[in-house]
């Protein structure tokens, strides 16, 4: 999840590396650093915490140089202290930054020591600065050293080092963990996403698996996994900076929950035309694919798997697939069962979390029909290797609970079910429904951001509580499971999703008068059977907070502790809706706890280790 930047230049660096930092911050914010050749010497800052206290270091400790790396983490071996940041350095000759993990760093460690080197963190980073040193110290050059280091790591990771005895040049290698390089006039960098670079250039080239690459001022050498010099494809990336940045919100979550309308409709744009799927979203050789398609298989992480368990919803409802949604991290280690014709969909964000691509790699070796993937970022990693990737529009999503990314993945996938209805004949006229709903869900969406004042009432006496309780039944269930998770995320609030058929199983023990019960109240066929377990929360004392359409016919009104109407959107499009008053919800509870919205602790937004 670690953020880096590295830069070779001929002009000051410092900045350049910093406002890259700042840009991955979202990535990891347990510690920051940066090394910077400055004359005969590699001057190192880094600090624990955030970005914001190296910046200050470096204002009370300035460093200048052409060449530098830098690095925003997130920990995984080492407490997040200044001994365990990034950059580590092997004798003040070579420096070395990385995300991901060395599974085999221990070995190596021990016998590094045999051979006389000091260790100072408890990081498997440091095995790496300390191994390149080894090579060189044998007679090798600083390419050689890094390449047959590199090679002897195990694990996944993205590295960037650079070497006092080659002091313009900078070694960067990828496997597992995303990696760009772009490249300028007279300068090229390297980072772990390209908004890191956005400001510099819009010329990348997008490393893959097993990539080395050499940066210098003038210079850009790619080398495969075999060591072979190779040619990656170029890519102009369009991404305007003003996106990057908050436009006047008080914080990302919050500016990226009122971009959902615009969002959706940038997501469903010519996708939909006359009430049917265009060939700008499925095209014939990709409709072929799916007229044979028996059964699905969803798989997913996060809020990306409570968009799976929605899909799977629609699509058994609506065009009768059998559809199969697993978490990522344990769906390659139990040996699944794979159907003929089945479709592997696999639905991330990033499109660089570690589970989903390792399941995908697993797909591919399965025997599945094909492989397609749901995904926000163009050239992604899961872009690249997957058969078929339906982009979603959301554009950059910076803070770490995930809002308009679920409502864009939702979106894609009800489009993807009315082209399989499409194909399955489905009754015309439910089509043309289901379509009129998608269509006019930009529109509700913005009419659900106009609850805002009801919701933040809500969040006044939900804010005093330590547990919470989420209820949904049918389609509505991953709702509630969402609902949860981001209070969770970001109030740190101990919140769960529950069927609400399930409470007396289990749950109904922990109903009281200090817990909140949120439950999501649709105008469907299972309203009265939720009313009845809304009775059986209200009898044991538990404050009711109740989230309905205005179709709904009931009588909760002098039952519940707050009700708050919904615009009513049809039963298609009404998770997608009622998710957005939940963000806002766990928003506002968040923001009255005073936690940090956009970077809740122990969190970071693209999860690139398993």
């Amino acid at each position: 999840m670690c953020g880096i930047v590295a830069v070779s230049a001929n002009r000051n660096v410092v900045d350049v590396i910093i406002n890259g930092l700042q840009t991955l911050e979202y990535r990891g914010y347990d510690s920051a650093g940066i090394a910077i050749i400055e004359g005969d010497q590699i001057a190192i800052r880094k600090q624990a915490g955030k970005l914001a206290k190296l910046k200050q270091e470096l204002l009370d400790q300035p460093v200048a140089g052409h060449v530098g790396i830098g690095h925003t983490r997130w920990a995984t071996h080492g407490e997040p202290t200044s001994a365990n940041a990034h950059p580590h350095d092997s004798n003040n000759a070579i420096a070395v930054v990385h995300n991901g993990i060395i599974e085999n760093y221990r070995p190596l460690r021990e016998q590094l020591v045999a051979a006389g080197y000091q260790f100072k963190s408890e990081t498997d980073t440091e095995t790496l600065v300390h191994l390149i040193h080894y090579h060189q110290a044998q007679g090798m050059d600083f390419s050689a050293a890094s390449h047959q280091a590199i090679g002897q790591l195990e694990g996944a990771y993205a590295v960037a080092i650079t070497c006092m005895s080659d002091p313009n040049r900078i070694i960067a290698a990828r496997k597992g963990s995303p990696l760009v390089v772009g490249l300028g006039e007279d300068e090229n960098f390297v980072a772990s996403d390209v908004q890191a670079l956005i400001n510099e250039t819009n010329q990348f080239y997008y490393l893959e698996e097993g990539d080395v690459v050499e940066i210098t001022q003038q210079e850009c050498q790619i080398f495969d996994a075999e060591g072979a010099l190779v040619e990656r494809p170029l890519k102009t990336v369009n991404m305007s900076s003003e996106a990057l940045t908050k436009n006047g919100y008080q914080h990302y979550m919050l500016k990226e929950i009122h971009e959902q309308p615009t969002a959706v409709a940038n997501t469903i744009a010519d996708r939909l035309y006359n009430d049917k799927i265009s060939k700008y979203f499925i095209d014939q050789a990709t409709a072929d694919i799916l007229a044979q398609v028996e059964n699905i298989h969803i798989i997913a992480c996060g809020t990306s798997y409570h968009a799976g368990l929605v899909a799977r919803y629609w699509l058994e409802a609506i065009t009768q697939i059998p559809t199969q949604v697993e978490i990522a991290s344990e769906y390659r280690y139990r040996k699944p069962v794979v159907p003929k014709n089945t479709l592997f969909l696999t639905i991330s964000q990033s499109g660089e979390t570690a589970d989903s691509l390792a399941a995908l790699r697993f797909a591919k070796t399965a025997g599945y029909l094909s492989t397609f993937a749901v995904c926000n970022v163009a050239n992604s990693t899961l872009d690249r290797e997957t058969d078929v990737c339906l982009l979603t529009h959301a554009g950059p999503e910076i803070g770490v609970a995930s809002t308009k990314a679920l409502t864009t993945q939702l979106a894609v996938l009800a489009l993807l079910t009315l082209k399989f209805a499409e194909l399955k004949n489905v009754d015309q006229k439910l089509r043309k429904d289901l379509a009129r709903q998608l269509r006019t869900l930009p529109g509700i969406i913005n009419q659900s951001l106009l609850l805002n004042d009801q919701i933040k009432t809500m969040a006044d006496q939900i804010v005093r509580r330590d547990n919470a309780l989420f209820l949904g039944r049918g389609v509505h269930y991953p709702i509630a499971l969402e609902g949860a998770l981001k209070l969770k995320e970001i109030s740190y609030i101990h919140a769960e999703g529950y069927p609400a058929g399930e409470l007396k199983h289990g749950p109904l023990a922990l109903v009281d008068e200090k817990m909140p019960v949120i439950a999501v109240c649709p105008n469907d066929e299972l309203l009265e059977k939720l009313e009845s377990n809304i009775e059986e929360v209200r009898a044991r004392g538990g404050e009711l907070y109740v989230f309905v359409d205005h179709k709904s016919q009931h009588g909760l009104q002098d039952r519940v502790n707050q009700m708050v109407e919904m615009e009513a959107s049809g039963t298609f499009t009404s998770p997608i809706v009622f998710n957005v008053p939940l963000q806002l919800l766990s928003y506002h509870v968040a923001v009255l706890r005073g936690t940090d919205v956009d970077q809740p602790r122990n969190l970071a937004k693209s999860v690139t280790v398993e």
